[in-house]
């Protein structure tokens, strides 16, 4: 996505097209199997593909991970638009590190960083009333959200993951009406999201009360937030509000450790789909940011660049969609160069 600061004009925003067709719902929707040996057989392999496909996930954001790296370097190096952005959050990763706040998966570098204190954190959330009413949560499937997650199916509360990188679908919806304590722990995980999650498409008719985000950097006194850097919580909030599914009234949360307060991010060069927070939830206080910064109004075509594009399925779909209900070609941004996102094992060709 290109350097395009908040005043653009919002006409650069394609607006909802409305009764988008099934054929992207049944994208996501898994088969039922023809015979009970076919099932019997997915239900044996499903651990062994489930491993795999796990061991190649790690493996594959490892590179992803360490392309960054070179990313953010060359990035300051150059003195590129953004470059401060990497700056604050290498200050950051770095405290975390050499202050032994930061909790495995280790080091934190390139990633939301897990933190001594995310139960704390997650609990001043819990006791939140926005939080005690919200029927429908959306938490990112970051570590240091893991405890969000799971008190989220403990109050009995529908919770809204995005697959990872949004790099096998969109959305699944975890209902814990059927679950026990032992499903809600494993439900929270990356394993337990294709196991428990259903998966949803662009046509979903849902409401989502309250948005949990990760974040390594964010400004308690404007709400201003930076993720990995990679844009994808964005693309998040883009399609969700494209969906209905939010609007500009829908509180947006992050849970983070103290030391991850900045007050270095520069406002006024934000980027106008990046997301601000209305709420910190730290070990140690919650803090209301009050924040004026706009909040994307949905996807901006014309600041994707095309290798995102390619990187994301679901995001193909709905672009050729829209195109074929409006005869009108979307206009993508320019092109940058982007590290590799993982992508999981062939599970038909794994034997499921």
């Amino acid at each position: 996505m290109d350097a395009t600061l908040r005043g653009a004009p919002s006409s650069i925003f394609y607006p909802r097209v409305m009764n988008l067709g099934s054929r992207i719902h049944q994208a996501w929707v898994v088969s039922k199997p023809a015979s009970r040996s076919r099932a019997r057989l997915r239900s044996d392999s499903a651990p062994d593909v489930d491993a795999q496909a796990e061991a190649e996930r790690k493996r594959l954001d490892s590179e992803a991970r360490e392309a960054m790296k070179v990313v953010a370097e060359q990035s300051q190096a150059d003195d590129r638009p953004g470059a401060w952005k990497w700056q604050i959050r290498k200050r950051v990763w770095d405290l975390l590190e050499a202050e032994d706040i930061a909790k495995m998966p280790r080091p934190v570098h390139h990633r939301i960083p897990n933190f001594q204190g995310a139960e704390l954190a997650a609990d001043k959330l819990r006791k939140m009333p926005v939080f005690e009413d919200a029927k429908c949560v959306k938490v990112n499937p970051d570590t240091p959200q893991k405890p969000v997650r799971y008190m989220t199916l403990r109050g009995m509360k529908k919770l809204l993951v995005p697959q990872p990188r949004l790099r096998t679908g969109f959305f699944s919806m975890l209902d814990p009406a059927s679950m026990n304590d032992r499903d809600m722990r494993e439900a929270v995980t990356q394993t337990g999201f294709r196991k428990f999650g259903k998966p949803l498409g662009l046509d979903a008719k849902l409401k989502v009360d309250l948005i949990v985000i990760g974040s390594v950097a964010v400004d308690p006194k404007t709400g201003a937030r930076l993720g990995k850097g990679e844009g994808f919580a964005e693309l998040e909030y883009g399609m969700l509000r494209f969906m209905g599914a939010i609007d500009d009234s829908t509180l947006i949360v992050t849970t983070v450790h103290d030391k991850q307060l900045v007050d270095e991010i520069q406002s006024d060069k934000l980027l106008i789909h990046d997301v601000p927070v209305d709420v910190i939830c730290t070990p140690t206080q919650v803090i209301f940011t009050n924040t004026t910064i706009p909040k994307p109004t949905g996807i901006y075509w014309d600041r994707l660049s095309p290798e995102k594009l390619n990187q994301i399925r679901i995001l193909q779909q709905l672009k050729r969609q829209i195109e074929n209900e409006t005869g009108v070609a979307l206009t993508l941004g320019p092109s940058e160069r982007l590290p590799p996102t993982a992508q999981r094992v062939n599970q038909r060709t794994s034997g499921r």
